[in-house]
């Protein structure tokens, strides 16, 4: 008997969530309204306190704007990691700047300080650290580098919602940070993103740009987008907020459990004073084995895997015309060994058990 697939990921969508998204068809108010504003507070409040929340309608949009309000433009450059999802670096090429790859610390696969110190010129203007597979970058040496040259610090918070750095939580260092609400984020709202700011100034200018420059109907003040979250979308999200919590205690003991039984295979660390949300959940594989260790759990124990990323964004021909001959050594090699495990809040004790007995026998015959 062949069992099913647990897939690497899966998105919760419930009937709460399908009543929220009735509830705003019978109004007949489906564009931004109450239901964006109402997501706007509760997003701030639970997830980034103390900040402003902007909703838009992807996290690529929220990254876009983000920067834009920042005054991050033509000439500018900004230090980015590589490896990761290619909207970081695009969202950056959007504006008119110039995307600067830096390598990445091998444990938390997040931006090195020491690599982004070296690869700032004097058109540098910001810093954009991503919170890679839920684990916080590490804010306080970015910060302080940030702070000493005079540059802006920009937050990729895309897979990050709820991470936590010495308590604070991610969303909170920088100038602007953006999050995304795709559906297979921790949270989501169908489709859509959102970004936070203490800033009101970038706050008002990213309502502006998510909606054709104006704040008011027609009494546009600068060239914008049509950036903006539905209710639609909106309703949804505000239901995930509320499961949140509980999704993410999920996900950590899910990460603790494979963390104990795990045997030959090298768990993802966590660093001091970090609180990891696991939206990924990711180890590391000799890169000759990888590939063959990824089929044998799909193929003989129906686990489901991920590998993110299989090309580091210097290396797409989207974005190589902006490295030249760079040389990011922990970058490829991650790129070449990693492979991500299902960890999501749905997996059952039976699902945790099978996912460990796979990866261990797997891992003990060499794939």
């Amino acid at each position: 008997m062949t069992r099913e697939t647990i897939p690497a990921a899966r998105p919760l969508i419930g009937e709460e969530e399908i009543a929220a998204v009735a509830r705003v068809m019978r109004t007949g108010m489906l564009a931004q309204g109450p239901e964006v504003a109402a997501f706007e507070e509760e997003f701030a409040r639970r997830l980034v306190p103390g900040a402003l929340a902007i909703a838009v309608n992807s996290g690529t949009s929220a990254l876009h704007l983000g920067l834009l309000a920042a005054g991050i433009g033509p000439g500018d450059e900004v230090v980015v990691p590589s490896f990761t999802f290619a909207a970081t670096a695009n969202a950056v090429a959007l504006t008119g700047a110039a995307p600067v790859f830096a390598d990445i610390d091998p444990d938390s696969f997040c931006l090195d300080p020491a690599s982004v110190d070296a690869a700032i010129t004097g058109r540098t203007r910001a810093i954009m650290p991503v919170h890679l597979y839920g684990h916080p970058a590490d804010m306080k040496r970015l910060g302080r580098l940030a702070d000493a040259r005079g540059l802006l610090l920009v937050e990729d918070a895309a897979q990050a919602h709820g991470a936590l750095l010495d308590g604070r939580a991610v969303g909170s260092f920088g100038a602007v940070a953006a999050f995304s609400l795709y559906p297979t984020k921790n949270m989501t709202s169908g489709e859509g993103g959102m970004v936070t700011t203490r800033d009101e100034r970038l706050a008002r200018r990213v309502r502006l740009l998510r909606n054709q420059g104006m704040q008011t109907r027609y009494a546009n003040e600068l060239v914008g987008f049509n950036n903006r979250m539905t209710d639609v979308h909106a309703a949804i999200g505000r239901v995930q907020l509320t499961r949140i919590d509980e999704w993410t205690r999920r996900r950590r003991a899910n990460a603790a459990a494979l963390d104990e039984r795990l045997t030959g295979v090298a768990v993802p660390p966590v660093a001091p004073g970090a609180v990891h949300v696991y939206h990924q959940y990711t180890i590391r594989i000799d890169a000759s084995e990888r590939d063959r260790f990824a089929k044998a759990l799909r193929d003989e124990w129906g686990v489901g895997t991920g590998v993110y990323y299989p090309t580091p964004c210097h290396r797409l021909p989207s974005l190589e015309g902006f490295a030249g001959d760079l040389d990011l050594p922990e970058t490829d090699r991650a790129a070449r060994e990693v492979v991500s495990l299902p960890v999501h809040p749905s997996l059952t004790p039976d699902d945790l058990d099978r996912i460990v007995e796979a990866v261990n026998a797997c891992a003990s015959a060499g794939a």
